[in-house]
C-alpha cells in the first residue's frame, strides 16, 4: 500500500471511530461492522487510484459500478464514455503527476457512502502544472462489495 494510501485509509478509520466512539456504543448494526464496513469503502477508492498509477483498466472496471458518472471540466461520463474516452489519460496523468491526498470528509449512511478528500499534486500534465484538486466518491455497498457510482473531480493552479 502507497503511503498516499495508508494515510487515507487510517485518516478515515480515526474519522469512522470518532463518530462511534461513545461511551458503550457498538460498532455494529445488526451483522455489519461499521468500522470494518466504512474501511472496505475507503479501501475501494484506494485500490482505484492504485490502479490508475499501475495502469490496471481490469481492476478499475471492477471498481465501478455500471452506472457509474464521472464529472470533471464541465462534462458529464458515463461508464462507457469514461473507460473509452477517459480512463487512457487518467492512468497516464496518474503516472506522470505525483499526489498527496488529505481526506476532508466521509459519511457513510446504509449502504452508500461519500468520500471527499483534498490532493496538493506536483509536475506538469500535458504542458500544465498541477497543483491542487479536490474529489468527490460517491460509492454503493452492493453484493460485490463497495462499487464507485460517481467521481467529481476538480482541479487549479495555485
Amino acid at each position: 500500500m502507497s503511503s498516499n494510501a495508508l494515510a487515507l485509509f487510517l485518516s478515515v478509520a480515526l474519522l469512522a471511530a470518532s463518530d462511534h466512539a461513545r461511551p458503550n456504543a457498538s460498532l455494529r448494526v445488526g451483522r455489519i461492522d461499521l468500522l470494518a464496513d466504512s474501511s472496505a469503502a475507503v479501501r475501494t477508492v484506494t485500490r482505484f487510484h492504485d490502479a490508475l498509477r499501475n495502469g490496471n483498466t481490469a481492476a478499475v472496471k471492477k471498481l465501478i459500478a455500471s452506472d457509474l458518472r464521472v464529472l470533471e471540466g464541465g462534462e458529464v461520463e458515463n461508464r462507457a464514455q469514461y473507460l473509452s474516452n477517459h480512463l487512457p489519460a487518467d492512468i497516464e496523468f496518474a503516472k506522470a503527476v505525483r499526489s498527496e491526498s488529505r481526506v476532508v470528509s466521509y459519511t457513510r449512511q446504509g449502504s452508500v457512502a461519500w468520500l471527499v478528500s483534498t490532493s496538493t499534486a506536483t509536475g506538469k500534465f500535458n504542458g500544465r502544472d498541477i497543483s491542487v484538486g479536490a474529489e468527490l466518491m460517491i460509492l454503493s455497498r452492493t453484493e460485490k462489495g463497495w462499487q464507485i457510482r460517481a467521481i467529481h473531480w476538480s482541479s487549479a493552479r495555485r
